[in-house]
C-alpha cells in the first residue's frame, strides 16, 4: 500500500490556469518526457503555444495538485467542444452522426491529464480527474490517449472510459485511443 501524500488540488478558471502556466509547462514536461511519448523542448514550447489559446475559451477549466511546499506534481484540463470542433475529423474511422453531434455543451474535451514520475500511484491522477470534472454539465467526456501508455489506459478504463476509435489528433502524431466517459447526464 502506497502511503498517501499530503497535496492540494486547486480547480482554475482560464485567466487562473494562464498565471500560472509555469506549472502546469513543468508537469507537462516532466510527464511526457518519458516513452511512449519522448516530447522534446520544442513539443512542450509548441503545446504551451496551444494552451494559451485555450485558456480562453468559454468553460475552459483546470486542476493543478501541488505538495505541501508547493511543488506542481500533476494537471489536468480542458473545455466543452464546440459544434464545429475537429476532433471527430481525426478518428481513422468515422463514427456516426449521433456520436459527433456536438453543440458546445454535450462533451467535455479533456486535453490534458498528467502526473510527474515520482508522485504517481497515490491516487493524483483520480483526484485531479474527480476535480477538473465536478460539477460539468456535459453528458460525456472525450479524450486521445497513446495505446502505448499502459498507466493512463488502464487508470481511463477503470473509471469507465470506453474507446469508440482511433485518431491522429495532429499531424506526424502516433494513432491514439479515443475514448468516452458517459456522465449520465444529458440537457433533458
Amino acid at each position: 500500500m502506497t502511503r498517501p501524500v499530503a497535496l492540494t488540488v486547486a480547480r482554475l478558471d482560464g485567466p487562473a490556469a494562464e498565471q500560472t502556466e509555469a506549472d502546469f509547462t513543468l508537469v507537462h514536461a516532466d510527464a511526457f518526457a518519458e516513452p511512449p511519448y519522448r516530447e522534446t523542448a520544442d513539443d512542450v514550447a509548441a503545446a504551451f503555444r496551444r494552451f494559451r489559446s485555450r485558456t480562453r475559451r468559454p468553460a475552459f477549466r483546470a486542476a493543478l495538485a501541488r505538495t505541501a511546499d508547493g511543488t506542481p506534481v500533476g494537471m489536468a484540463y480542458g473545455c466543452p467542444l464546440a459544434p464545429q470542433t475537429g476532433w471527430w475529423d481525426t478518428l481513422t474511422r468515422p463514427v456516426s452522426d449521433a456520436m459527433r453531434r456536438e453543440d458546445g455543451h454535450r462533451t467535455f474535451g479533456l486535453m490534458e491529464l498528467a502526473v510527474r514520475l515520482p508522485w504517481r500511484g497515490h491516487g493524483i491522477a483520480r483526484r485531479l480527474h474527480e476535480a477538473l470534472l465536478d460539477g460539468i454539465a456535459a453528458e460525456r467526456v472525450l479524450l486521445d490517449v497513446h495505446p502505448a501508455s499502459e498507466a493512463a489506459q488502464a487508470a481511463y478504463r477503470s473509471w469507465g472510459y470506453r474507446k469508440v476509435g482511433e485518431a491522429r489528433p495532429w499531424g506526424g502524431a502516433d494513432l491514439h485511443d479515443v475514448l468516452v466517459l458517459g456522465l449520465g447526464r444529458t440537457d433533458g
